[in-house]
């Protein structure tokens, strides 16, 4: 199959009858990649909780910082990004090809949009490499396998799980699927996780979310710092823990110190 072929099946298979958690974070960071239905399901979540464009950010520039942290001081050449999301600034490869050219990046998302852009995350330094999978984080057997063909797993390898994990309800599936996914890691290996929480907004971010689920989009779970730390167990946590993502390790900045944010997330190495 050409690529020409390959990019019109997948354009196919997008529906922009229903509202889709990844376009839908897209507009609330600003970008273009999103339909109308995507916007009015945004807008209906602003309404309730105007803080939630202040939530993506906040995960976005975690994601950014981890992901630095993690290819400068940890020294990490391998990175596996599961629930990437639409390309935006700042992807994981570029992040970590800044700071090391010779990084290897593998993304995993099985959203049809998302592969439709899948030329854009391909654009790796040519010191390293950058690959895409189509496969789901709830198949994590299917997922290691596949990206066993861009990376070492006998090498440490960066596991990035960017405010996906609320994607799945059960919260015993949902720390099995990272345990298994940690598992095939060697010792050296990090987890970057970050999700959403009601720990800061309480009530008006439950009820914008509850509206969320119900209106055709993937329904996503919030979960307690408490909760999202449990994903970290046996890990050693790098300083300073699971906090609201703003305060996970802040860059200097001359708007005034950082506030807290529903986006709760850590770094941890597999000993």
């Amino acid at each position: 199959m050409t690529d020409e072929q390959s990019y019109a099946r997948l354009s196919d298979r997008i529906d922009t009858s229903v509202p889709h958690s990844a376009r839908i974070w897209n507009y609330w960071l600003g970008g273009k990649d999103n339909y109308p239905v995507d916007r009015a399901a945004g807008d209906q979540y602003l309404e309730t909780f105007p803080g939630v464009a202040d939530v993506a950010r906040a995960s976005r520039g975690f994601l950014t910082r981890s992901v630095a942290y993690l290819a400068g001081e940890a020294g990490i050449r391998q990175f596996l990004d599961i629930g990437t999301g639409l390309p935006t600034v700042d992807n994981t490869h570029e992040v970590a090809q800044r700071v090391a050219p010779s990084s290897r990046i593998v993304y995993v998302d099985n959203d049809p949009l998302v592969l439709v852009h899948a030329r854009a995350l391909l654009n790796s330094h040519p010191d390293g490499m950058t690959d895409y999978l189509d496969a789901d984080l709830r198949d994590p057997q299917n997922v290691l396998q596949a990206a066993a063909k861009t990376l070492d797993f006998a090498q440490p390898v960066g596991l990035i799980l960017s405010g996906i994990m609320g994607h799945v309800a059960d919260g015993d599936q949902a720390r099995s699927i990272v345990r298994t996914l940690l598992d095939a890691l060697p010792s050296g290996s990090y987890l970057s996780l970050n999700d959403g929480s009601s720990a800061v907004s309480g009530e008006a971010v439950e009820e914008a979310q509850e509206d969320y689920n119900e209106g055709g989009a993937v329904p996503y779970t919030l979960r307690s710092p408490e909760e999202i730390a449990r994903f970290f167990e046996g890990l050693e946590l790098v300083e300073p823990g699971v906090v609201s993502c703003p305060f996970w390790r802040p860059e200097p900045t001359e708007i005034g110190a950082p506030q807290p944010s529903d986006a709760y997330g850590g770094v941890g190495r597999k000993p």
